[in-house]
């Protein structure tokens, strides 16, 4: 089971830095914020990230055990968004040991 969630959130992280990286090249989020803003569906879309970003930040907060890599952590979801969602999920299955599973995954603090 985690080698198949490492494989997973491996291929997610490579997926959304392709994407976000052609998308950077094609087009310029700053320049076209205006009208992004304008649409009801691109607000409901932030919501819904920033929400999910809380619900994360929540996981974080429990796993990681000094100030300064929580805020780090925040820093990277709230800018990267699920590039940095799945590295933090990835390094937290790389830290877990051979025969460690999705109990010590969720429950186990860092440190």
């Amino acid at each position: 089971m985690i080698a198949a969630l490492k494989i997973i959130f491996s291929l997610l992280f490579v997926w959304m830095c392709y994407v976000v990286i052609t998308t950077s090249l094609k087009s310029n989020l700053f320049e076209q914020w205006d009208y992004l803003g304008s649409i009801p569906w691109m607000r409901a879309t932030l919501w819904d990230f920033y929400t999910n970003v809380l619900v994360i930040f929540v996981w974080v907060c429990y796993k990681e055990k000094t100030l300064a890599l929580k805020i780090v952590w925040l820093i990277l979801l709230v800018t990267l968004g699920s590039i940095a969602s799945c590295a933090f999920v990835l390094i937290q299955l790389f830290k877990l040991k051979p025969k460690e599973g999705l109990k010590e995954l969720f429950g186990n603090k860092n440190g």
